[in-house]
């Protein structure tokens, strides 16, 4: 099992979200974030406002726990729907789950995803 983080612009959250139902997946965790990358949260539109002093721009994450044999075809799923071209667009990672357990039924592994 697989976990996918990525973090995205909230613009692009519909885009993901329908693309991600297209291939068959549907369970997800979306969270509201903030943060920033190399460019410390400033991009082409904030250079002339001298009064922006936030680096963290507003972000969304979405998770999803899927099969080993989908990450690939989820991974260019979520960055073909999340391209904008544009600074900001966000970061994916993978990560490696171990264990899963549905709490109400005690399934565990694929059958509790």
């Amino acid at each position: 099992m697989k976990k996918i983080e990525a973090i995205i612009k909230p613009s692009k959250l519909s885009n993901v979200k329908d693309a991600l139902h297209e291939i068959g997946l549907t369970g997800m965790t979306v969270s509201d974030v903030k943060g920033f990358g190399r460019q410390r949260g400033q991009d082409e539109g904030l250079k002339n406002n001298l009064d922006y002093d936030d680096e963290f721009r507003v972000k969304i994450k979405i998770e999803l726990i899927i099969e080993e044999k989908i990450v690939e075809k989820a991974l260019e799923t979520i960055k073909n729907a999340a391209y904008s071209g544009k600074i900001g667009d966000g970061k994916i990672f993978i990560y490696t789950i171990d264990q899963v357990v549905r709490i109400r039924t005690g399934e565990k592994g694929s059958d509790a995803v």
